[in-house]
């Protein structure tokens, strides 16, 4: 017969341990290749939005090319009172440095 009582502590204790190992292998993870892909974000977000004085970036694909982090995405500008849409691609080092940024309209 299922005793609830029985299987409480098991499960309670299992979810804990998962949760540890989760946070374990996040921070090798981010000793390993320096920083966090939200970290990364953080910074290229910030960038664009000072570089082109924007007040949305979005943010479409991010991948991992030769140990960076490339950043694909759009902002909004303001080209002589009309509206358009720029896209971006910026580089970032395992430190979270920028190495590259690439800007073009759609």
């Amino acid at each position: 017969m299922f005793s609830f009582a029985h299987y409480f502590p098991f499960i309670t204790l299992n979810a804990a341990v998962n949760k540890i190992s989760e946070k374990v292998v996040e921070e090798q993870t981010m000793k390993e290749t320096g920083v966090s892909t939200d970290a990364a974000q953080q910074v290229v977000v910030s960038f664009v939005k000072k570089k082109k004085n924007a007040e949305r970036v979005e943010v479409a694909s991010v991948e991992e090319k030769n140990g960076d982090w490339v950043f694909r995405g759009t902002c909004p500008i303001d080209l002589e009172g009309h509206p358009w849409a720029e896209k971006f691609e910026v580089i970032v080092d395992p430190k979270g440095k920028i190495k590259s940024a690439d800007f073009s309209l759609l």
